[in-house]
Formats: C-alpha cells, sequence, structure tokens
C-alpha cells in the first residue's frame, strides 16, 4: 500500500484548519504547526482576567444551507455550535441609525423607511448575491491558473450569473452612481458595510463583490458558543477525528525545497517536518520571507510592490450587563460623514452573548470595539518616538470610547476593564507581519489573488486568497485548495499507474 502524502499546514487559523481537516478526511497525513497556544488566529478568542475576547473577527457567515461553514461542517461531521443573531447590528449614522434585520419583512419595511434612497439598489444587490452564493457553491476554481481551472470554471456558470455579470466589472460606486443614489447617508451607510467585509468603501469596491459582501445579515449572522474561536477549536476536534493532529507552541521558521521536491519545515523549537505537500495559512509576506531567496520571482516582486492591508486598533472592555443595551449586540458608529472611514471614524462594536456565560464573570459581558487602522504611523512611532506611541493609543482609545458612547452611555466610567491592542499586538500574538489583517481591498476580480504560490506543492489559504476576507471567505477559499491538492495527488497517482503499465520499448 502506498504511504499517504504527508501536508503540513502552517498556521491554526480557519483556512488551514478547514483545508488541513478536510485532507486528513481524505486520507493524508495532517499536521498543523501552530506558533500560539490555541487556534484561531485572527479568528481566535483569547482568555483575559476572566473574559474570553475575541482577537478580531466577533461575527461569522456562511453557514446557511450551501455556506461555505455549512458545506465543510457536512462533509466533516461537525454539528456547529452557532446561534444566529437578530438583527445582525444596528447602524449609527450622525443622523440616522437603521437596525440590520435578517428578517426580510423587519428589513424591507426598515429600509424603506430609513433608507429610500437605496430603494432600487437592493433588488439588484439581493439578486446578485443569490447568484454569487450559489456560484461559490460549487467551489469554482477562480482565479483559474490553468486551462482545466477554465473548463471546470466554465461548467460552474448558471444563467443567473450571467444576468448579473455586468456588475463584475463596475466598481460599487458606480453602480450607486448609476442608481442616481448621492444622499450622504445613504452612501456613508454602504461604505461601512463594505469597509467590514471588502476592506474598502464603494468608490473602490467591485459591485459583484460587494452585493455578496453586504448580504451577510440577510443569509445570516452568528454567534459561535464560547467565542469566535469556537470554530477554529470544532475545526481542530474534526481534525483529530480524522486522524489529522495540531502541535503547538511551533513557529515555523524556514521551508526548505530538497531535491527530491519534497519539503522540510524547520520551527523555532529546532525540529523539522518533513511533507510532500505544505499549506501555508500566511500572507504572501510572511510566505516569502519563510522561503528566503528559494521565493519565486515572482512572489518576491508581489511582497516587494503590492501595498499593505490596513491594521486594525482595537479595545477589549469588561463591562457590567446592567450598563449595555439590550436591542443588539453588534453595533457600527461613523461619528462624521465628512472624514474617511477607519482610524476612529468608523467603530464596530461587539458585545459578547447575554445567552453565554463562559465569555466573562458573572454579571459582566465582553465587549470590543475596533477601527481600521493604517499600519505605517503606528511602526514609525513604536520604533522612533514611544513617548509618541503611547500617545497615539491613548489618542485612538479615546476615539473609540467616544464612539461607544453612542451606545453605552458612560461607558468610561462603566467599564471595570480596558484593554488596548494595536496593530504591534496583532503582529506579536498572530505572526503576521506589521500586524496587517482582514485581507486585500476587493477592488477589482481581475486582479484577485489565487492559491498558486509559484512552487509546486506550496499553497496559500487564508484572507490573502480569493474570495478573501471573513470566515465564510476563508473557508470557501480552503474549500477549493483541499479539492485542487486531491485533484493534483489523483492526476500524479493516474500518470504513474500509466507509466508503471506502458510496455518496454528496446
Amino acid at each position: 500500500m502506498a504511504r499517504a502524502k504527508r501536508v503540513v499546514v502552517i498556521g491554526a487559523g480557519i483556512g488551514g484548519l478547514t483545508a488541513g481537516a478536510l485532507l486528513a478526511w481524505e486520507g493524508f497525513a495532517v499536521t498543523v504547526l501552530e506558533a500560539h497556544v490555541y487556534p484561531g488566529g485572527c479568528a481566535g478568542t483569547f482568555y483575559h482576567k476572566g473574559y474570553r475576547f475575541d482577537a478580531g473577527a466577533t461575527i461569522a457567515g456562511g453557514f446557511q444551507e450551501g455556506g461555505p461553514h455549512q458545506i465543510a461542517g457536512a462533509l466533516l461531521g461537525i454539528e456547529w455550535q452557532i446561534e444566529r443573531v437578530e438583527p445582525a447590528w444596528v447602524v449609527h449614522l450622525p443622523e440616522r441609525t437603521i437596525t440590520r434585520w435578517g428578517d426580510a419583512d423587519k428589513w424591507r419595511e426598515e429600509r424603506a423607511a430609513k433608507l429610500p434612497e437605496l430603494r432600487h439598489f437592493w433588488r439588484i444587490q439581493e439578486q446578485a448575491a443569490e447568484a454569487a452564493w450559489q456560484f461559490a457553491a460549487r467551489l469554482p476554481e477562480y482565479p483559474p491558473s490553468s486551462l482545466g481551472d477554465v473548463l471546470r470554471l466554465a461548467a460552474k456558470i448558471r444563467l443567473n450569473l450571467m444576468l448579473i455579470s455586468p456588475l463584475a466589472l463596475m466598481s460599487m460606486g458606480q453602480l450607486l452612481d448609476m442608481l442616481g443614489v448621492r444622499e450622504p447617508n445613504a452612501r456613508a451607510f454602504i461604505d461601512a458595510q463594505l469597509l467590514i467585509s471588502a476592506q474598502t468603501t464603494s468608490r473602490h469596491a467591485n459591485a459583484l463583490y460587494g452585493a455578496i459582501a453586504v448580504d451577510l445579515p440577510r443569509v445570516g449572522v452568528y454567534h459561535p458558543r464560547g467565542g469566535i474561536g469556537n470554530i477554529a477549536r470544532q475545526l481542530a476536534e474534526a481534525l483529530a477525528a480524522h486522524g489529522g493532529r495540531i502541535i503547538y507552541r511551533h513557529a515555523v521558521t524556514k521551508i526548505e525545497r530538497r531535491a527530491d521536491q519534497t519539503f522540510l519545515l524547520h520551527t523555532n523549537k529546532g525540529n523539522a517536518f518533513e511533507a510532500d505537500i505544505v499549506i501555508a495559512n500566511l500572507t504572501p509576506w510572511a510566505l516569502a520571507e519563510l522561503l528566503g531567496e528559494a521565493a519565486p520571482p515572482a512572489l518576491q516582486r508581489e511582497v516587494r510592490t503590492r501595498p499593505s492591508t490596513w491594521g486594525a486598533f482595537t479595545l477589549y472592555l469588561g463591562v457590567p450587563n446592567d450598563a449595555l443595551p439590550s436591542e443588539a449586540e453588534h453595533f457600527q458608529v461613523v461619528q462624521d460623514l465628512r472624514r474617511p472611514l477607519g482610524e476612529g471614524n468608523s467603530v464596530f462594536i461587539s458585545i459578547s452573548s447575554p445567552h453565554d456565560a463562559t465569555r466573562a464573570p458573572s454579571g459582566m459581558r465582553a465587549v470590543t470595539l475596533s477601527t481600521h487602522t493604517a499600519i505605517a504611523p503606528w511602526w514609525t512611532l513604536r520604533k522612533n518616538d514611544p513617548d509618541g506611541y503611547r500617545r497615539r493609543v491613548e489618542e485612538y482609545r479615546d476615539r473609540l470610547l467616544d464612539a461607544a458612547e453612542r451606545v453605552i452611555p458612560n461607558v468610561r466610567s462603566a467599564a471595570q476593564l480596558v484593554l488596548p491592542g494595536t496593530p504591534a499586538a496583532f503582529q506579536r500574538f498572530t505572526r503576521r507581519p506589521l500586524g496587517m489583517v482582514g485581507g486585500f481591498p476587493f477592488a477589482s476580480l481581475l486582479t484577485v489573488r489565487g492559491p498558486r504560490t509559484g512552487v509546486e506543492n506550496l499553497w496559500l489559504v487564508g484572507d490573502s486568497i480569493f474570495p478573501g476576507q471573513s470566515t465564510a471567505g476563508v473557508t470557501a477559499g480552503a474549500l477549493r485548495v483541499a479539492a485542487e491538492v486531491v485533484r493534483s495527488v489523483a492526476r500524479r497517482r493516474l500518470f504513474q499507474a500509466v507509466q508503471l503499465s506502458a510496455p518496454s520499448v528496446g
């Protein structure tokens, strides 16, 4: 019997764990190497002074029928420990407050009253999103990297996708302009939603991707019980159930490609792991660093020329239950429509479920505030002006608390714990270079990054590859990578079998 192909996954984020668990289910010998002491990465949950805080992501989608998590869970035998959140969140603009209901009737009533300028937009958005979700459930080989990918991709295109295909070549801003939507509150509402899921605003966000990015409340926003990290924990259990393993406290320090085309992965513990296939739950920058001079020219060029992604500034609060609102658990606050979003002008607020006693001490709840932030100023100050860095932390803390006052009056006096997190903290705890989080801004379907790295049998997963951001996006990408690995091994076995059975000539 042939030896099972050895797969090493670098990083126990949701993308890496999903791909690893699926390959273990397929019979591969899978080892996941994780630098931290728990799984999840930027979608992990950490423990601090009796609280379980979600480190980065605080909400999850993609659990609906045909959604990426539902597909992966069905294959792996996972019964997800989740509860649907309703309403999904409440958006506070300076002059309007909009409740983003998942219930279709309530949402139609809310948007007619609060966002009448977008009445034509929603019909197009929902039609496009439904077609895109159905297309995603067929695990498209996008972006294609071979003629075989093109042929398989073409076979998965249906009429409903073709009907909305013009959106693939325009921005969400162009669509809004075509519909005559110029009212500042309506534009700000769409921009704020897109910044969360597409990492950019309507001026740049691709319209087709944007349609699905603002669709999460309609198909379902969920709280994993115990925190967002419970998704990773259940995936880790599924990996083990199918014969795989995770080794914690092992940071990969070098990827070595050997003469026989296998890999040797070196770790900070002085250990080395052999692999036939490597799946890197990393950013391109982190992968290039591990490959060193062996990084392919295209990857070296990519990390030199591709702009850095957003970072995040976060506040983790412990707040008494009686000081918190009861109408929702997630909120988005935009303070000034005249200023760009991010940098404390747009803040997402997540409050742990009142039904989840594991998240905080008795009578308290865990609250996370976050805003997008450019990473360069943080690192410049950290390296050159420590006092300026501390002042910037205090300034951003105050900006986020000012925004939170819209939702939690007197939050400063009510909070019994205030813990800030900067891009430097994200780098330290998630090992992402410079603390970049969220993935690439989704501006064009023609420039998205696929999972191939330029090194055979070395694949990327995570928020750097299409379809990118959110737990749903990284799971969809991992499903594709797992399928491609299985297909590539099957092709190789077939080729070897043909070689062995071919008659000798001579």
